[in-house]
């Protein structure tokens, strides 16, 4: 990870839930959930998230799966503990850890990985979440905004009330080469103690969707790119580790008909391939640059 330490997600984890309030957890849960059960292959229930943050998504997931959750912040990781009595939480790089298990599925959501230095840095990390996958596993990644559809120039506030506390976050999107600099002003009020601004600049790393899909390849991975993800703007990766025989993930209470050709059956003759997935037509959208619900 970068020296940076971003402040929403160490000092400011007390307010962080309260910062992304506007987010719908269950529903991002359900999508990845029906993600799961379309393209996983690897009939476990084991669920790595890395980049856990406060445990907002773990705290649904763990109702049908075995939850682990991952991140590099001590603070965040304590309020996840806070939430999540009896789960494994785990203080770790993402570039680099090793649980000593593996997971049918692994998840890092919110464009944490935005918060990587260096391409070398983000393949790495690809590596090292393939790595903690069972054959047949799938890998959902929640990437940073397209560098083709960064929006330079916009500026985005969002604000929470829950007496007694009142936040406040504005920010100011720019670029530099390949890199997106974020400027953040937060306003923290709590009744009866009075108002603290904190300010910070946040830096990530603009990667091309192609690119993304490379590396996961580079690390192993059958990846794909769903356009609609949880995020505006984002997307989704979905990369499966191969499944080494297993055909496919039984679903619970269904019949499974084997088909088992004639002896005497011949060989069919081979036919040339004549359909060629389609291409999307529609013009791409443009997103502004506020990912405060990323976590390193």
């Amino acid at each position: 990870m970068p020296a940076h330490r971003p402040r929403m997600f160490h000092e400011l984890a007390p307010y962080y839930d309260a910062l992304i309030a506007g987010k719908d957890t269950a529903a991002e849960c359900r999508s990845l959930e029906a993600l799961v059960g379309r393209y996983g292959r690897s009939p476990g229930r084991a669920w790595l998230d890395v980049a856990c943050g406060t445990g907002r998504h773990l705290a649904i997931l763990r109702r049908k799966f075995r939850v682990v959750g991952l991140d590099r912040s001590a603070e965040m990781l304590r309020v996840a503990r806070r939430r999540l009595p009896g789960v494994r939480l785990v203080r770790g790089d993402m570039r680099s850890f090793d649980l000593g298990e593996r997971f049918d599925v692994v998840s890092c959501l919110f464009s944490a990985i935005g918060h990587l230095a260096t391409e070398r840095e983000l393949l790495r990390t690809f590596r090292t979440l393939a790595s903690h996958l069972h054959p047949g596993g799938i890998l959902l990644v929640e990437p940073w905004i397209d560098p083709e559809q960064f929006h330079p120039g916009f500026v985005h506030l969002a604000t929470s009330r829950a007496p007694p506390l009142t936040v406040a976050r504005l920010s100011y999107s720019r670029t530099r080469g390949r890199r997106s600099k974020v400027e953040y002003h937060y306003l923290i009020g709590i009744a009866g103690r009075g108002i603290r601004h904190v300010t910070e600049t946040d830096v990530g790393l603009l990667v091309p969707r192609a690119r993304l899909l490379e590396m996961c390849a580079r690390a192993g991975l059958k990846a794909r790119f769903l356009r609609r993800g949880l995020t505006p703007g984002r997307g989704l990766l979905v990369g499966q580790k191969p499944a080494r025989g297993l055909r496919g993930r039984a679903k619970p209470g269904a019949r499974r008909i084997v088909r088992t050709p004639p002896r005497t059956a011949r060989r069919p003759r081979s036919r040339p391939m004549s359909e060629a997935p389609g291409r999307s037509s529609a013009r791409p959208r443009r997103f502004s640059g506020d990912r405060s619900d990323r976590r390193p």
